[in-house]
């Protein structure tokens, strides 16, 4: 998953007159020059208390840029209109970027505090932008009449400008114009509860267990990582949370279906209820996201969303996820019985239910591929993975990476690098921060401090973030990935070299700003080397041996990789679908969360249905991230890489043609043509699901 944001430094129109500008404090370091490397942040100095006072101080900054656009006496042109939108806000954009990155990652209960305040008063700056009458009148007047030969880059900078001025209610009578005003506020101070909601229900669930004889059977790696949780929280025994790096490997390893089952039901019950209750939040959402599609003009907010999406269409979704479905549904219900069959054999009676499903499917990968986490781990020592991923990036696209110990981090367990090309060019600051606290929410993601311009000939380079949940070490073994994990690193690697990859003037066109279902192919396409042998054999050594990966074991990977496929993209269909459904309705919602969401699931289920859960009310990307009525993008984009990297795989996997035409076609270009274009002149034809669907192996 990525997020995006900026970062920049003052008032972007430096004609405008002095006394039309508010007064900055300078003993705000949120509001100052930074003389720092490259730009970044100088988080010591930068307190809670800081965050407000900048956020309205910028506010007013970026309200006299705009009105200085509105008044300008002049002919409304592609510079002193389009452009100038483009780099007005900088100041606004810096000090976003910097809070709502932490707000994910190192959040306090002051800093959500400060964005329930905020929240507001940037919707409302937002809407006077998109519903300035003025304003769209010198938009609309340069769209129709460019006045001069604009580049490409140009003309997808006015396109994406008039068009966002028409989504967002410009073209709306004066009424209807105060009816959006509302629906946006309501909608973007709804989506920050459900953040904030499923977060604290994250959290506030644990499994303290102090009996050893209920970890004994557990591997070494898992119970060191219990005991470390129980110890950070002052407790004795064994702790086990819902973060992915405790919870998954529980259900995987123990065979106490009773914890196991209070364990899974307490994760597909988070916020289902209970103090942190996001079902009243889900139905104002999905109700006030409809109102504003049907105020648009939009039957659907699914229509909405997905006119600025390759996919184009409700209709091209829909059958795009019933297509896989329908190629892979019998395969799926065939890999579950596979898997209760063989669990029958070692005594189970009865159907698998959800908490049995990962121990027995790992026992059934023990059994017939001999491959589990312990066998693996040692072979996958973070430092030794971090080294392998820049070795790709580095054979690839001759991108090197050295630690600077003089840029600031926001926490201890973050490091940041300076990123150079092979011809020792500055291309951006990359941050690593690896490990789960009680301040970061689950999953991984990539992210921006600020991303990549030009102006005036002056390049500003990338300041990119990635942000994970790892094994953390512990008092006796460093950090060991399971392999599922060193798929994550390389799949968030891919949105970051799309971030440092970036070229072009306008930073709202470079790097990771891309249509949704186009976002994910620089990421998954990486996935594809964690099975490479040639890759693995570069840098997969024994943490305490040295001993390089046996080649059995990375063929017994090649073998197993496609174990449980159908499963696994069934899953993902139905959380597509699910999607779907909430944002192809086309009344207020009334009913049942749960109901609502099993019914939509009912085509793709695989594995029994368990009445009192639901994943909806914990649905992040959804409901409090970018992937409304986009989540069928990931499945999209396996589609996108699956015939990419074929191309790879013809002609060798670190082929400098392939790599440069990846490079040149799709990471450097941004948002700067339509994906479907910059594709096809990478890979010389349309995607088709053939690919992805071939790649499976279904039914061998």
């Amino acid at each position: 998953m990525m997020a995006i944001s900026a970062m920049a430094t003052g008032c972007a129109d430096h004609s405008i007159p002095k006394a039309q500008l508010p007064e900055l404090d300078t003993s705000n370091p949120l509001l100052t020059e930074w003389s720092t490397p490259h730009g970044t942040a100088p988080f010591s100095q930068i307190e809670p208390a800081h965050y407000e006072p900048a956020f309205d101080a910028a506010i007013a900054c970026s309200r006299a840029e705009i009105d200085a656009i509105v008044n300008n006496p002049k002919k409304p042109t592609f510079v002193n209109t389009i452009v100038a939108l483009e780099r007005q806000g900088e100041l606004l954009g810096r000090i976003s970027g910097l809070f709502f990155n932490l707000l994910e990652a190192d959040a306090t209960d002051e800093m959500q505090a400060i964005a329930q305040r905020v929240q507001p008063k940037l919707t409302q700056l937002s809407n006077d932008i998109s519903l300035n009458p003025e304003l769209f009148a010198r938009v609309k007047a340069v769209y129709e009449h460019p006045g001069r030969r604009l580049s490409v880059e140009d003309k997808k900078l006015l396109e994406n400008t008039y068009k966002s001025f028409a989504r967002n209610g410009a073209a709306l009578s004066d009424d209807d114009k105060e009816l959006y005003r509302q629906y946006t506020t309501e909608l973007s101070a709804l989506t920050l509860q459900f953040g904030q909601n499923s977060l604290a229900a994250t959290n506030a669930f644990t499994l303290h267990i102090t009996d050893p004889a209920q970890v004994a059977e557990l591997p070494a790696f898992v119970k060191e990582t219990l005991a470390a949780d129980a110890k950070a929280r002052g407790q004795k025994g064994w702790t086990v949370t819902l973060q992915a790096p405790s919870y998954v490997p529980f259900l995987t390893y123990s065979s106490n279906r009773a914890l196991k089952e209070q364990l899974w039901r307490a994760s597909n019950s988070r916020a289902l209820g209970g103090e942190f209750d996001n079902t009243e939040v889900i139905r104002k959402i999905v109700d006030t996201r409809l109102k504003i599609a049907n105020l648009l003009g939009y039957e659907t907010y699914a229509d909405y969303v997905l006119e600025n999406r390759m996919a184009e269409n409700t209709p091209t979704v829909q059958n795009f996820l019933q297509e896989l479905l329908t190629a892979t549904k019998s395969y799926a219900d065939a890999d579950y019985k596979r898997v209760n069959d063989y669990a029958a054999t070692l005594g189970f009676k009865g159907a698998l239910m959800p908490w049995d499903w990962a121990y027995y499917s790992q026992k059934y990968k023990d059994a017939h591929y001999s491959l589990n986490d312990e066998l693996i781990k040692p072979y996958l020592q973070l430092e030794n993975v971090k080294k392998g991923v820049f070795l790709l990036a580095n054979k690839l696209y001759g991108l090197n990476f050295t630690p600077n110990p003089d840029i600031e981090v926001y926490h201890p367990d973050v490091t940041a690098y300076d990123v150079t090309d092979a011809e020792g060019r500055f291309m951006a600051v990359l941050y690593l921060d690896f490990f789960p606290r009680a301040t970061k929410r689950a999953g991984a993601w990539m992210t921006e401090f600020r991303g990549a311009k030009r102006v005036d000939g002056k390049e500003t380079r990338p300041l990119v973030s990635l942000v994970m949940n790892f094994t953390k070490p512990t008092e006796t073994e460093p950090s060991l990935l399971t392999f599922d994990e060193l798929e994550t690193f390389l799949h968030e690697f891919g949105h970051a070299l799309h971030g440092m990859l970036g070229e072009g003037s306008y930073e709202s066109l470079t790097g990771t700003s891309v249509y949704r279902d186009f976002v994910e192919l620089p990421s998954q396409i990486m996935e594809n080397w964690a099975t490479e042998k040639e890759f693995l054999d570069l840098w997969a050594v024994h943490y305490k041996t040295g001993e390089p990966i046996p080649a059995e074991i990375v063929e017994r990977i090649v073998a197993a990789q496609n174990y449980l496929a159908a499963y696994a993209n069934v899953r993902q269909l139905s959380f597509g679908m699910t999607d779907m459904a909430w944002h192809t309705l086309t009344k207020p919602f009334e009913g049942n969360v749960a109901a609502f969401e099993q019914q939509a699931m009912a085509p793709t289920q695989v594995l029994p249905v368990v009445e009192g859960t639901a994943m909806s009310p914990a649905f992040t990307h959804i409901f409090a991230g970018g992937y409304a009525a986009g989540y069928y993008g990931y499945k999209w984009a396996e589609v996108l890489e699956a015939d990419a990297f074929s191309l790879f795989k013809e002609k060798g996997i670190f082929n400098p043609e392939v790599s440069g035409s990846f490079r040149e076609n799709v990471l450097s270009k941004g948002g700067t043509e339509h994906p479907m274009e910059l594709y096809v002149r990478f890979r010389g034809h349309k995607p088709e699901t053939k690919a992805l669907i071939d790649k499976m192996h279904l039914g061998e």
